[in-house]
């Protein structure tokens, strides 16, 4: 009954699904240890941001270059505050304002983004207090360069002089003239008159969207897989019962052909002859 599965054709469709499923089912496993990958890195950064929060400071030089270990952690440099920029577009709280961002050059002549603070409203160098004069210790959480894109950090150009869409070494190259670090800093204790800016967490260690993509795609492909095995199935049980029917005599009428002759003493020609007018 089923000698039919040793046809090519069913040898190639037995193939492709030897090979669909497993394919689907790697592939499903891959975006779900993705998903687990990135539950365990927001897991291990919320509890890096609590162990911050009472962790002394370190020397900048002993937590660079910046990365997941490292992001967030509390970190303390000493310098002098030069060039002030701001950094519009950014929300806190609810509320749209911008940053208050100053170059701290330290010992040996490089510049350190430190982020002194937030204020609401449109970004206007008059409304951002000037930075301390003379020599400063800053103590901050320690951050990654922002990328264009990323949560909050705007893409465009064409900004006014003194602003910057994003906090980067590669965005501050061309507005200032200092060597700088490629990474920043964002101070506990705001200056006067502003608000403290909470530290982000690592590049790729929240639940984002892309993380619940992954969870998506771990159940469309495993979706798959049992699409594979449901379509070989009817495909099998379709077979089996043309040939058990073929087996029996039992095959379907096939309908005649439009304008064929019907042939005499056929019911359909006597139908046709009773239904034709005598004149």
């Amino acid at each position: 009954m089923y000698r039919f599965l040793l046809t090519p054709r069913w040898w190639g469709i037995n193939v492709f699904v030897l090979l669909a499923i497993p394919f689907c089912v790697f592939m499903g496993s891959w975006q779900l240890s993705r998903f687990e990958a990135r539950v365990d890195d927001h897991r291990d950064a919320k509890a890096q941001a609590e162990s911050a929060r009472t962790d002394p400071a370190r020397p900048l030089a002993e937590l660079l270059p910046v990365d997941k270990a490292t992001s967030g952690r509390q970190a303390t440099a000493t310098g002098r505050y030069g060039e002030q920029l701001l950094v519009p577009g950014r929300e806190l709280a609810g509320k749209n304002g911008f940053y208050v961002l100053t170059l701290l050059r330290v010992d040996g002549g490089r510049a350190l983004p430190v982020v002194r603070g937030w204020l609401p409203g449109r970004a206007d160098a008059a409304k951002a207090p000037a930075p301390p004069a003379g020599e400063v210790t800053v103590t901050g959480a320690l951050q990654a360069s922002e990328q264009p894109g990323d949560d909050g950090v705007s893409a465009r150009g064409g900004l006014p002089a003194g602003q910057t869409a994003a906090i980067s070494a590669a965005s501050l190259v061309n507005l200032v003239p200092d060597d700088l670090y490629d990474a920043w800093i964002t101070l506990d204790t705001a200056g006067p008159g502003m608000t403290a800016v909470p530290a982000k967490a690592a590049a790729g260690t929240g639940l984002d969207l892309k993380a619940f993509q992954n969870l998506g795609y771990t159940g469309e492909w495993f979706v798959f897989a049992g699409f594979v095995v449901f379509m070989w199935f009817r495909l099998l049980r379709r077979e089996a019962e043309s040939a058990r029917d073929a087996r029996l005599g039992i095959l379907p009428e096939e309908p005649a052909a439009a304008g064929a002759p019907v042939a005499a003493g056929s019911p359909d020609r006597a139908q046709d002859e009773a239904s034709t007018p005598v004149r």
